[in-house]
């Protein structure tokens, strides 16, 4: 009975161990897929505002809208210890973030003010994607 129960121990943390991390990569990997989505959206505004792509309210409504979205995903869950430069070779997170993450969701909480800064400026034109992209680069601070 002993040696049972002590398999089934084993057999639980094991599984309850694989269970974490595989959490942790599919946090990873999440949050890796946002700020790809952020990076082309961001893209396509940065090409309207430096007159490398013309200018249409659909399109650039539509890349600003992206990045609402993405800032509006509760970010804690994507952010779980362990899962920085420090402990695994695909990622580019700086344990920083776990070391201030109150700094780190308040800059995430601040793009996403931004972002909705972007979705006015998209549907004014060009001229107002240019402004609407520094206050966007400029939300994560340093």
């Amino acid at each position: 009975m002993k040696k049972t129960f002590a398999l089934l121990t084993a057999a639980a943390t094991l599984v309850g161990t694989t269970a974490i991390a595989q959490q942790a990569d599919m946090a990873v990997k999440a949050r890796q897929g946002q700020f790809n989505t952020l990076a082309l959206n961001l893209g396509i505004l940065g090409d309207i505002a430096r007159g490398n792509a013309e200018y249409d309210e659909a399109t650039a409504t539509d890349a600003a809208d992206s990045i609402v979205a993405i800032s509006m995903v509760h970010q804690p869950i994507l952010w779980p210890e362990g899962t920085s430069t420090e402990d695994r070779d695909d990622t580019r997170a700086l344990p920083a973030i776990w070391e201030d993450q109150d700094d780190f969701f308040s800059k995430w909480e601040a793009l996403g003010e931004a972002a909705e800064g972007m979705q006015t400026a998209a549907a004014e034109g060009a001229e107002a994607i240019g402004p609407a992209m520094r206050a966007l680069g400029g939300a994560c601070g340093d």
